[in-house]
């Protein structure tokens, strides 16, 4: 996941948005422009970005405010024609992505101009602070020539059936709240609680999984712990760090074979530890993945 170096870009103006008045892809029009980003299609996203704006919208299905604010984002496009795309990022299902861009908490949103990353909201606002926001990122870009316009998707901005969706689960509200605030020291006692009293179930299981790894990798650059971790092959803490960021980075099969191999050179406590983490994230990215499979194989062969 790359960007384009900061300071290309006066970004000052958008600290204190103008007023909104007519939006640079003209009044009228009632297209709507979303996609879902993950880290498979990320880099792609990107490089749209040098096309036309693009503004990612960091959530979680675990944060009602979160999705919420999604629909106030996507409706605030139609104004504009095309000329913004909002991209929404499952954080849950692609954490390298909030990893990538510095994310402590949801919702969280940061425009595209050409590559580079320009910080919108962390939080909600209005859909008038919306607007003026988008305005300004559109004036923005065309005085560095980013004019092209994105496709509309077709969705409208507010399902309809969302009657119809299950209802939230209250005994994840304290953890969800804590998550979405980025307090991941509560969101991860809560689960773990919730673990407690109810074991065996494989949803708490996820969560707290997921939770967990976000914590661990907070901050951590991928660079100098791939360093660390090269310098110190006998250092277990840097060598699961590395595997935390790999798959925080969907480079699952390296985590797993760094992990892997640590446990074939190790012994008693410490190869008990190194397991227990790759059992977590076996969890982390799902018993159902095939290389989750592969690797569980590989670690019987490792420990017997």
């Amino acid at each position: 996941m790359t960007f384009s170096r900061p300071g290309a870009f006066d970004l000052s103006a958008l600290s204190n948005p103008a007023p909104s008045g007519p939006p640079g892809g003209g009044a009228g029009g009632g297209g709507v422009y979303v996609i879902d980003a993950t880290e498979q299609n990320f880099q792609a996203v990107v490089e749209s970005s040098m096309q036309h704006l693009v503004v990612l919208s960091l959530w979680s299905p675990r944060s009602p405010q979160s999705e919420e604010f999604n629909e106030v984002l996507v409706a605030a496009t139609a104004r504009h024609q095309g000329a913004i795309q909002v991209a929404r990022v499952d954080v849950d299902a692609s954490p390298g992505v909030a990893q990538a861009l510095g994310a402590q908490g949801v919702p969280f949103v940061v425009g595209l101009v050409k590559g580079q990353p320009v910080p919108l909201f962390q939080g909600t606002v209005d859909a008038a602070e919306v607007d003026r926001y988008f305005d300004e990122l559109v004036r923005l870009a065309a005085q560095h020539g980013l004019t092209g316009r994105a496709q509309p998707s077709g969705e409208a901005p507010v399902d309809e059936s969302a009657d119809d969706e299950p209802a939230d689960d209250p005994r994840f509200a304290a953890a969800d709240e804590a998550f979405a605030a980025g307090d991941f020291t509560t969101a991860i006692a809560e689960y773990e609680k919730l673990a407690a009293q109810h074991p065996g179930e494989s949803e708490i299981g996820e969560r707290l999984a997921g939770v967990k790894l976000m914590a661990r990798t907070q901050g951590a650059d991928l660079s100098s712990a791939r360093q660390a971790a090269a310098d110190r092959p006998e250092d277990v803490e840097a060598q699961l760090l590395v595997a935390d960021l790999d798959v925080s980075g969907g480079h699952v099969d390296d985590a797993f074979d760094r992990l892997i191999d640590l446990i074939r050179r190790t012994g008693g406590d410490e190869r008990e530890r190194i397991r227990q983490r790759l059992l977590e994230l076996f969890t982390v990215v799902g018993v159902t993945d095939p290389r989750v499979a592969t690797a569980r194989r590989s670690l019987a062969t490792a420990l017997f």
